[in-house]
Order: C-alpha cells, then sequence, then structure tokens
C-alpha cells in the first residue's frame, strides 16, 4: 500500500463538475493498493496519517498531527502510485491492486481515519476526478508499508 499525503490549506473533489468532497485545513491523501495488500497495510497507514506530527505548532516546528489541529481529510483512490516506468514509454499499472480488491481497502482506510477522529471524505472510485489542491508549505509525504 503506498499513500501520497499533501498537507493543504483546503482540496476538493469533483466529478462532472459537481463538487463531491470538500475541505479546509487538513490533509489530501492519495491511496494506492497494490498485489498482497490487506488489513495489516491499511489499519498501519490509517493510524500512521492519524498520527504524523506533520502541522506546524506556535514555535512554527512540525509537532502537530491532524488530530492536534482539528484538521480534515480526502482520501482519493489512486491505482497510477504504482506505476512502472522502467520499460518503453507508456507506464505499466500491473502491479496495482484489481478494482475489486482495492475498493474495500480504500473504504476500510477511510473508515479508520474516521474512527481515529480524523473527519474524511472521499473522492469517487473508478471516476474521472478533478482534483484542486491548495498544499500548505508546500508539503508531501510519501508512506508505505
Amino acid at each position: 500500500m503506498r499513500i501520497l499525503i499533501q498537507r493543504v490549506t483546503k482540496a476538493s473533489v469533483s466529478v462532472n463538475e459537481q463538487t463531491i468532497s470538500s475541505i479546509g485545513k487538513g490533509l489530501l491523501i492519495l491511496v494506492g493498493i497494490g498485489h498482497g495488500d490487506g488489513q495489516e497495510q491499511v489499519q498501519f497507514l490509517a493510524e500512521k496519517t492519524a498520527n504524523l506530527r506533520i502541522f506546524d505548532d506556535a514555535e512554527g516546528k512540525t509537532n502537530l498531527s491532524i488530530l492536534d489541529v482539528k484538521g480534515e481529510a480526502i482520501a482519493v483512490s489512486q491505482f497510477t502510485l504504482y506505476a512502472n516506468t522502467i520499460k518503453g514509454r507508456r507506464p505499466s499499472f500491473l502491479d496495482a491492486a484489481l478494482p475489486e480488491v482495492a475498493e474495500p481497502l480504500v473504504e476500510r482506510f477511510v473508515e479508520l481515519l474516521n474512527t481515529y477522529g480524523v473527519p474524511t471524505q472521499t473522492g469517487r472510485f473508478g471516476t474521472q476526478m478533478h482534483v484542486e489542491i491548495h498544499n500548505d508549505g508546500p508539503f508531501t509525504m510519501w508512506l508505505e508499508k
């Protein structure tokens, strides 16, 4: 499982020019599920995301978690995080899990974030989306399990 976390001042997801998710301060999380990923990876990365200290404290040091700043999140399924570009010029996505495997794991990731106290919205699985990001910093991190 791979996630790309972007700290944002605001973010939104639109489908067919209709906003389906919108947050203020928090995290935009792109979520990729690979072959062999399961509940262990989802649990680990959800807990890590909720408690990762990547928000500034009063002194400007990254000492606060999304929970500490009472932030929100949007999680967007992103199979392209498993792109393989070693050969040729067209990426291969063979390392990404099939939708019937990936979708329930992404849903579980979102459920766990909400359980931990991070209000989390989603994109729409398997749909062409437009994601608007106001990256804060910019501050972007890659996590993998």
